[in-house]
């Protein structure tokens, strides 16, 4: 086992990534920007090391200050958490070749996954069910696009095979629309990306946003953690994760999961992973994978009590997998709430200091945060500012202490998004479950046009 870990992250994930260590007898050196300096997890480390100035590109997305770090505090390993280079294959690879660990999939895996077309192509090979779609990349000849959108039928959606995180996108509903959508959606590409590389795929109406956890070893084990249904989103950010899924029975979730476990097998996968899914009409379609840990995956741990940042670290150190299928038993429900730092119904973001700062608590309740009274939120970074998780017996259960968790959670000196939270806990269709991904949207424009 590793002695020396660097969290090579900032936020709620640098703290939680620390405190899997700190109960596993790690020693962690975390890096920080400048505006990090005061952050939580920068006290309670053994080792901290500033790294750059504020912006991302000067400090955490800085590869040379990250390896030397790791060099002049002796780590072993270096953890990337989730976003910045958490998923560059890049930096994996230059992980790999300073003599350290990358705790996360192999370099080729990152590339392999990261490219949509490829990634696609591999699930198809392994048997996982894909969104009707163009095989690989779009052709230059207009005919021949044309015959493929009309092959899929619309509506149809321009990707970019390099995109991510909602960008890169353009849905059309008519043959007359097509050709310039995928031309502009090129240029886009390549501009965003540099990679103007673009597929098709048919444009699924209603939705919903569900996703598999899986970890694999290096000796090809492979497990699935149940599924989470993360349709509550907003500009393909997800607002409210849950798991499980409401309405996916046993006999879907193992398919699916047995499907995510076999393509892992085959593709070599290490590490913790996630496929996501659009879920239509009882189908599963692939949309991408995720070569980390997600920011959702607190709920899965509460539903299977699998500590997945703990089992990133093992499976890194070279141990086998710990759980075979059968011991994964999920139990109750989970629900998370990202808690960010913007003005809940205009979205703006909201940095500063925070005045005061009352957590909730009680039975079942699970808060994943960095902030603190006093603790000044900077303005360079991602909103996020924590994770409120509710655990119950049930989905009715879990509802109930989450809305309990979010009347007593406060928050001052900033905006928080807990009112829209408070909302949503209370609408009806939500409380139903198996909202489609465009729920939320449709309920904002809604709530615009009737205040306007």
């Amino acid at each position: 086992m590793f002695e020396k870990i660097l969290i090579a992250n900032r936020g709620e994930i640098a703290l939680r990534i620390q405190r899997a260590c700190r109960e596993m007898g790690i020693k962690t050196v975390v890096v920080h920007s400048e505006a990090d300096r005061e952050a939580k997890y920068v006290k309670l480390a053994d080792e901290s090391v500033c790294i750059g100035p504020a912006p991302s590109a000067k400090s955490y997305l800085n590869v040379p200050a990250l390896i030397a770090a790791a060099e002049v505090t002796d780590a072993q390993a270096i953890h990337p958490g989730y976003g910045f280079l958490s998923e560059n294959a890049d930096f994996a690879e230059r992980v790999e070749q300073s003599g350290f660990v990358f705790i996360g999939p192999r370099p080729d895996t990152i590339r392999l996954m990261g490219d949509k077309v490829s990634a696609k192509n591999a699930m198809i090979e392994a048997g996982v069910p894909c969104v009707p779609g163009s095989d690989g990349a779009l052709p230059d000849d207009p005919v021949e696009i044309t015959k493929i959108a009309k092959k899929i039928g619309f509506p149809v959606i321009i990707k970019a095979a390099g995109g991510g995180g909602g960008r890169g996108m353009r849905v059309v509903h008519t043959e007359g629309a097509l050709i310039s959508s995928v031309q502009m959606t090129r240029t886009e590409a390549g501009a965003a990306f540099g990679n103007p590389t673009v597929y098709m795929e048919k444009f699924l109406e209603h939705p919903r946003h569900i996703e598999i956890q899986v970890l694999a070893d290096e000796y090809g084990n492979a497990i699935y953690l149940g599924e989470r249904d993360c349709s509550m989103q907003r500009r393909h950010q997800k607002v409210i994760e849950e798991a499980p899924a409401p309405g996916i029975t046993d006999k879907q979730r193992q398919k699916i999961g047995e499907a995510c476990a076999e393509a892992c097998r085959r593709i070599g996968y290490r590490g913790a992973g996630t496929f996501e899914f659009l879920f239509e009409n009882g189908e599963f379609y692939f949309i991408e994978m995720n070569t980390r840990v997600q920011v959702e995956h607190p709920v899965t741990e509460m539903i299977t009590g699998v500590d997945i940042v703990q089992e990133q670290i093992r499976i890194a150190a070279g141990e086998k997998l710990r759980y075979k299928q059968k011991d994964i038993v999920i139990s109750g429900h989970a629900m998370e709430c990202r808690i960010n730092a913007e003005d809940p119904f205009t979205f703006v973001p909201s940095p500063g200091k925070i005045e005061s700062y009352h957590p909730a608590g009680g039975p079942g309740i699970r808060i994943d945060s960095h902030i603190y009274q006093g603790y000044v939120v900077p303005p360079h970074y991602d909103s996020m500012v924590g994770k409120l998780i509710a655990y119950g017996d049930t989905r009715e259960q879990a509802i109930a202490r989450m809305s309990v968790a979010l009347s007593e959670m406060a928050i001052s000196g900033i905006k928080t998004n807990i009112p829209l939270h408070q909302e949503l806990f209370m609408d009806a269709a939500f409380q139903r479950g198996g909202t489609s991904i465009h729920y939320l949207e449709n309920r904002l424009s809604q709530q615009k046009k009737g205040s306007a």
